[in-house]
Parts: structure tokens; C-alpha cells; sequence
């Protein structure tokens, strides 16, 4: 008897997983910035913005409400300010993280934004899809920092007096020669690529040293690393 032939299963492609939705907060007391990252964030599947905010008062209220993901948030803005209420959305039981969007040139509280937990920021003149990928990068958990606008942040930090000369330097104890060497490249706003070829090392070896310096340093995230390289005086103007 003729053993009948079987026809092998055809494997079924599986269709990729979607990408996570990212709940956005707009915060910025212009409402024509408001309206353009909306409207382009209307047109983009894996970002929704659940609410708009004229002050860091609301911004702040409404990551509660909502439990946004990440918020957009302008520095200068009347009432509560985004420096405050930055600090008080990254200190707060949500996990959201917030990315400042500002005019740098006029804006002299980018520093303490970033000490009060930001994540990133951006400058407003910046083209929309790259506004739109910061805000994915920071959704994921990482940073975002442009190393153009990390050097002029440093230089401009550095080339003014010490408001508290008595402040002693932040330690960096505990840390290798070769990441000290890592932590100063970070800090004047080196990506992982140019780290690498700075140092003659893989890219792959940067980031493990990246890594290990978020350990060693209690550093939430690069930003971070790039406050500590300034307050250890690692960094300077030239």
C-alpha cells in the first residue's frame, strides 16, 4: 500500500508587534507650539497626547490624571515654572519623564532643569521629527542630549563665576582612570560613536563603560552623567 504524502506546514510570518503607545503631555504656555507638536503627533501611531498645559501647574496635575508617559515641557511659562514642575513630575509616584523644549539661547535654566531630573532636552527650532524621536528615546528610557547643544550648555556653565566658589567638587571616587577618561567625553557631549573613536575602542566597549558609570555614579541616565562630569570639574569652557 502507498503510504500517503504529507504536505509540510507553511510557516505563517508572524506580523511584528506594534509599537508601545506613548501618552504625551504638551506643556507650554504658547499655543501654537501646543497645536504643531499635536498636530504631529496626531499623525504618528505610536504617539497620543492625552493633555495640554499652559503652566507647570497643569502639566503637573495632568500627569497625574493622565499617567503620561512623557511630558514636553517649556522652561519659562507663568506661575509654577517647568524648572519646579519638572522637579516635581520626576519626583512624583508616576515614572513619567519629562523633556525640556526651550529657546537655549535666551534660556538660562536648562541646568537646573536638568538637575531637577529631565531627562533631555531640545531646542525649539529643531525639526519636528526629531522632537518626535526624542520623545520616543526618552519613552524608552534613555536620555537625550544633542552634543551640539551639551558643549554650549557646558560652555556656557563654565564661563560664568561660581555662584557658591566654596562648593566643593562633586567625588568620583570609585572609578577607573579609563572611565574618568569616559565620564569627561560624556560630559562634553560625545556620543557613544565619537567616544569610541576618541579612545580607540569599540562602540560596544563605550557603552559597557557608559553602563558602568550609571552604576558606579547613582546616575539616572546620561544627562546625569554629563552634571556630575560638570560638578566633578572635569569639563571646562576650552
Amino acid at each position: 500500500m502507498t503510504e500517503p504524502t504529507t504536505t509540510p506546514p507553511t510557516a505563517v510570518p508572524l506580523e511584528p508587534a506594534p509599537a508601545p503607545l506613548v501618552r504625551v503631555v504638551l506643556a507650554d504656555d504658547q499655543p501654537l507650539v501646543r497645536t504643531a507638536l499635536r498636530m504631529v503627533m496626531t499623525d504618528t501611531p505610536d504617539l497620543v497626547v492625552v493633555g495640554e498645559a499652559a503652566n507647570g501647574a497643569e502639566a503637573v496635575r495632568l500627569v497625574e490624571e493622565t499617567g503620561a508617559d512623557v511630558v514636553v515641557m517649556d522652561l519659562r511659562m507663568p506661575g509654577t515654572d517647568g524648572i519646579e514642575a519638572t522637579r516635581l513630575v520626576t519626583s512624583g509616584p508616576t515614572g513619567a519623564r519629562v523633556v525640556v523644549l526651550t529657546t537655549f539661547d535666551d534660556d538660562d535654566h536648562v541646568y537646573g532643569a536638568l538637575h531637577a531630573g529631565a531627562s533631555g532636552f531640545l531646542v525649539k527650532d529643531m525639526a519636528l521629527d526629531d522632537i518626535l524621536a526624542a520623545v520616543r528615546i526618552v519613552a524608552s528610557g534613555d536620555a537625550l542630549i544633542a552634543p551640539g547643544v551639551t558643549r554650549r550648555l557646558i560652555k556656557e556653565f563654565t564661563d560664568r563665576p561660581r555662584q557658591r566658589p566654596d562648593r566643593p567638587r562633586r567625588g568620583t571616587e570609585g572609578i577607573t582612570d579609563r572611565e574618568r577618561e569616559v565620564l569627561t567625553l560624556v560630559g562634553r557631549g560625545l556620543s557613544n560613536t565619537e567616544i569610541a573613536a576618541e579612545l580607540h575602542i569599540s562602540i560596544a566597549t563605550a557603552k559597557t563603560y557608559l553602563t558602568r558609570l550609571l552604576a558606579k555614579l547613582d546616575a539616572r541616565d546620561r544627562v546625569h552623567l554629563v552634571i556630575i562630569a560638570y560638578e566633578a570639574g572635569l569639563v571646562s569652557a576650552a
